[in-house]
């Protein structure tokens, strides 16, 4: 299995991993990842083996770092291929993220079965370009027809932390755990597995202001940030975050959300089924958190500002979320509609008729 760089690639072949593990409890794993990456820690701490590839991204401007591109990729092919001779897998699983490139090129080059899982709306370049050879592409979003070969795709949705599914039944738990108020309601801001300095930024500009609403906040800074934010600690009902591992009892403890629009995160909120703001990054490619958070957007499922609407947007609308039950709950309502739960367990489903062949 190879995914990572992120939490969005990361978490989708854990738990897709974790359900092919419940189906054959002898079966051997391995994950490919990007050395330095975090992965690195993530996966081991799952349970799991990984291999690490000396990998990278092209940066979309010219960089000297682009220049080692080559080298690294070179590298990669030829690790790649000694950890397939050696592992032996019957099916390999890439859900993104600089490492799956090398590592699925060489398995499809050698007649193994293999599955992507792409998260996105819009995808990028190494599933592209790794949908021509693999066999099956799984996918969360309508349309991907436009870049995949339309016979190969099967609409599953993103796999997600199977603890989402139960969260109604968390509430008190999560009150207990984060040590809040029964009395307040709770903001849980979501900037992703890193950080988002944006989102940091305009958290820390309107704290005052949030709290002035009777709210408590949960608020995962990154772990790039925490050192700057931490000091928020020390404010009543604020509590700052590097990361957060038991993110079922913080959705459970939540009433709003503020997050990126990441692709797993916008298919764990469907689940979730909580308000949500989305601030989408502008700084990915092919803009598509932007066009993540739309498709949740237009079914009037959720809200967005963009980030360099912050400023003008954000107390506006953050008050009268706020200030509706009704536009509380009807956000609610239907963003549960649009949730995939049975995600992990399709793709499962694919491995396994790709394993029977």
């Amino acid at each position: 299995m190879s995914g990572g760089g992120t939490g969005g690639h990361i978490y989708p072949a854990i738990a897709i991993a974790n359900e092919l593990k419940q189906r054959f409890p002898e079966a051997q794993f391995l994950f490919v990842g990007a050395k330095d990456r975090m992965e690195m820690d993530k996966v081991p701490q799952a349970g799991y083996d990984i291999e690490g590839l000396w990998i990278s991204g092209i940066q979309r401007e010219f960089t000297l770092k682009n220049l080692s591109f080559p080298f690294k990729l070179i590298s990669s092919l030829i690790k790649a291929r000694k950890i397939i001779n050696k592992f032996k897998p019957d099916v390999v699983i890439g859900t993104g993220g600089f490492a799956s490139g090398p590592l699925l090129q060489v398995a499809t080059s050698k007649g193994i079965p293999s599955l992507i899982q792409e998260q996105n709306s819009y995808p990028g370049i190494t599933n592209k370009l790794l949908s021509k050879k693999a066999n099956k592409i799984c996918v969360a979003y309508d349309g991907l027809d436009r870049f995949f070969p339309k016979e190969k795709i099967i609409k599953t949705g993103n796999p997600v932390r199977q603890g989402l599914l139960d969260i109604d039944t968390k509430k008190e738990q999560a009150q207990a755990n984060f040590e809040l108020s029964k009395d307040k309601k709770t903001l849980f801001v979501l900037g992703g597995s890193l950080g988002a300095k944006r989102i940091n930024e305009l958290i820390e500009k309107e704290l005052d202001f949030i709290l002035a609403h009777n709210m408590q906040v949960i608020w995962q800074c990154g772990k790039l940030y925490f050192d700057q934010y931490k000091i928020y600690n020390n404010t009543k009902h604020v509590q700052v975050h590097a990361f957060i591992n038991q993110m079922d009892l913080a959705y459970a403890a939540s009433d709003v959300i503020i997050s990126r629009a990441g692709a797993s995160s916008v298919s764990e909120l469907c689940i979730v089924g909580k308000p949500v703001i989305f601030i989408p990054s502008p700084n990915v490619a092919e803009d598509h958190q932007t066009k993540n958070a739309m498709a949740i957007v237009n079914e009037k499922a959720a809200l967005l500002i963009k980030e360099d609407e912050l400023d003008v947007d954000f107390e506006n609308k953050f008050s009268q979320l706020m200030a509706s039950i009704e536009k509380q709950n009807e956000l609610s309502e239907n963003i549960k509609k649009l949730a995939l739960v049975h995600a992990t367990k399709q793709i499962a489903d694919e491995v396994e008729a790709l394993l029977q062949k």
